[in-house]
C-alpha cells in the first residue's frame, strides 16, 4: 500500500471509530435540565444527572442550616465523586450547575431568599 492509501485507510478508521461512538452517546439515556428563567433545555447523560443531584443535596445535607454557598458547589461535588466519574465527566462546574438549576425548577432545592452571595437550601 502506499503511503496515501495508509493515511486515506486511517483516516476512514477514525471516521468509523467517531460514527461508533456517537451511536452510542445517542443511545445513552439522558436527563433533560431546564433553567428557571429560560425556555431551553440541556440533556446530560442520565449517570451525570444521578451522580451530581446526590453529591449536591448530600452537600446541601453538610451545610447546615444557613445552606451551601453556590460558590462551593463545585468543591463539595467533587469531593463526593469518585475518581472514575470526574475523569468521565467532563466540566465539573457547567455539569453541577446545569443540575442545580434543575433541581431548582423541579422544586427539590432553593436560593436562601435575599442572601448574598447566594445560597441553596433544600426545599
Amino acid at each position: 500500500m502506499s503511503h496515501f492509501a495508509d493515511v486515506l485507510a486511517g483516516g476512514f478508521a477514525r471516521v468509523i471509530n467517531a460514527l461508533v461512538e456517537l451511536e452510542g452517546m445517542m443511545k445513552e439515556p439522558r436527563t433533560p435540565c431546564r433553567t428557571p428563567n429560560a425556555n431551553g433545555v440541556t440533556n446530560i447523560p442520565t449517570w451525570k444527572f444521578t451522580a451530581l443531584r446526590a453529591a449536591i443535596l448530600d452537600a446541601i445535607d453538610h451545610a447546615g442550616a444557613d445552606g451551601l454557598l453556590f460558590k462551593d458547589l463545585n468543591d463539595a461535588v467533587k469531593s463526593r465523586l469518585t475518581k472514575d466519574e470526574l475523569s468521565r465527566l467532563g466540566s465539573v462546574g457547567w455539569h453541577a450547575t446545569s443540575v442545580k438549576l434543575e433541581l431548582e425548577v423541579a422544586g427539590e432545592i432553593k436560593r436562601v431568599e435575599k442572601s448574598s452571595p447566594q445560597r441553596i437550601i433544600k426545599a
